[in-house]
């Protein structure tokens, strides 16, 4: 991975940095980078994430999905960080194995989903650490159930990733599932680069060493300067942004392979970093779809605003068939890979040009071993701005608080969170 953040300086952009404020500011990612260091080297909680290149096994990982390495579907039940990494890296190779996320409770759109699948041939593959998550285990109850009214044995098509304890770990146990842990210290947005992640990889029949060799390429660069390291150069850049106005950060991927992990960036910037009034804001964009949707806004309204292009070499392309419309003659000289190429150059170039804030991050493709160095940098950038922030990047507290009201409501109890939803102000509007 590597980035350019040449289009973020004040000689450029407003808001922007100028390169004497990030020179200052190496000073503090210097020290941040020993906290980090001292946090891998303890196996601090959260820290420990970092570690993961060396601590994943892969040889355990495809032991446990062997019973359904013949699945032509694959249904990953999980929500959140148990599933924005895995969808990450399967929706951006190919595979002849179909893969379904189910990470919403939407009746409708669940059914829908079942209803599509070939369960005779499917696997589960259900994720949670602690075996309680409401979503994920309501809509494996579901599943499950659709598994028995096809008259196929769930139990011989089920791999369960969980904590050490719990209900789903009380079912493995109990049904005898091939079951992979949930490594400790490791919150769940983070765990893209552990059997969280990479179960699904596996079954899709991915390369998992090459994941794991391109996440550690990516740790060997941290280093103690922001100037040295892609990872820490993104994550202080926008900080500093931040700091300077640019309080929303569009990540627009430009290959459509890699549109879920703007997805996946945005649980990992906006849950770890939104605390304490502080965190810029992730907005989740797709070019050169958004270019026609979004970019208005981006060159032309509030300079509230940082543009992530997040850009890779393509392996494929497509000649563009010549045409007699005089107006489209210069189109059957080129492939689509010349024209998404010069799409994505003209928005950053427009960018640039109006005084916008935006920086480049750079995959030589989209393969295992890149996705792997993408997922490990992005984290890196996350850990460092939360060290530059100065806030827990690694808790949750106002997840945790929705999770208690929706306890409270579905079973009562002592929940004031619950309480709290009965004193919604109101002012309806009804026809």
């Amino acid at each position: 991975m590597n980035v350019d953040i040449g289009n973020a300086l004040a000689s450029v952009a407003s808001p922007g940095v100028s390169r004497a404020s990030l020179e200052r500011l190496d000073e503090q990612v210097a020290a941040a980078h020993e906290r980090i260091e001292r946090g891998m080297a303890n196996a601090d909680h959260g820290y420990e994430a970092l570690n993961l290149p060396e601590r994943t096994d892969p040889d355990e990982i495809r032991a446990a999905v062997e019973p359904v390495a013949d699945a032509d579907a694959l249904i990953t039940v999980g929500i959140g960080g148990s599933s924005l990494g895995a969808a990450t890296i399967v929706n951006a190779l190919e595979s002849d194995t179909e893969t379904v996320f189910l990470d919403n409770v939407d009746p409708e759109w669940v059914s829908r989903r079942l209803d599509g699948i070939a369960l005779e041939n499917a696997a589960i593959n259900v994720v949670s650490r602690s075996g309680t998550t409401a979503e994920t285990l309501a809509n494996f109850l579901v599943v499950r159930a659709a598994f028995e009214d096809a008259g196929v044995d769930w139990t011989e098509r089920t791999i369960v990733t969980t904590g050490e304890s719990g209900p789903l770990r009380n079912l493995a146990d109990r049904h005898d599932l091939p079951s992979l842990k949930v490594p400790d210290g490791v919150p769940g947005r983070f765990s893209a680069l552990s059997a969280v992640g990479m179960v699904a990889a596996a079954v899709c029949g991915h390369d998992l060493e090459a994941l794991l060799a391109g996440a550690a390429a990516e740790r060997e660069s941290l280093s103690g300067s922001l100037f040295e390291c892609p990872a820490y150069a993104y994550g202080a850049t926008t900080y500093a942004l931040d700091g300077r106005g640019a309080g929303i950060n569009a990540v627009m991927p430009y290959a459509e392979s890699l549109e879920t992990s703007a997805e996946w960036f945005a649980q990992l910037w906006a849950e770890s970093l939104g605390k304490d009034d502080l965190g810029q804001t992730p907005v989740r964009a797709l070019g050169v779809t958004d270019q026609h949707s979004q970019l208005q806004l981006y060159r032309a309204g509030p300079r509230d605003k940082l543009v992530t292009f997040v850009t890779a070499d393509a392996d494929a392309d497509r000649s563009i068939p010549a045409t007699d419309v005089e107006e489209l003659a210069y189109l059957g000289d080129a492939t689509l890979g010349d024209l998404l190429e010069a799409e994505f150059e003209a928005t950053e170039a427009s960018l640039a040009a109006a005084g916008r804030p935006n920086v480049r991050v750079e995959l030589e493709a989209v393969d295992e071993y890149e996705l792997g160095g993408f997922l490990y940098g992005m984290e890196a950038a996350c850990v460092l701005a939360g060290e530059l922030y100065g806030v827990n990047t690694f808790e949750q507290p106002a997840v945790e608080w929705a999770k208690k009201a929706t306890r409270g409501l579905l079973v009562g109890g002592e929940f004031e969170e619950a309480e709290a939803v009965a004193e919604k102000t109101e002012l309806r509007v009804e026809r």
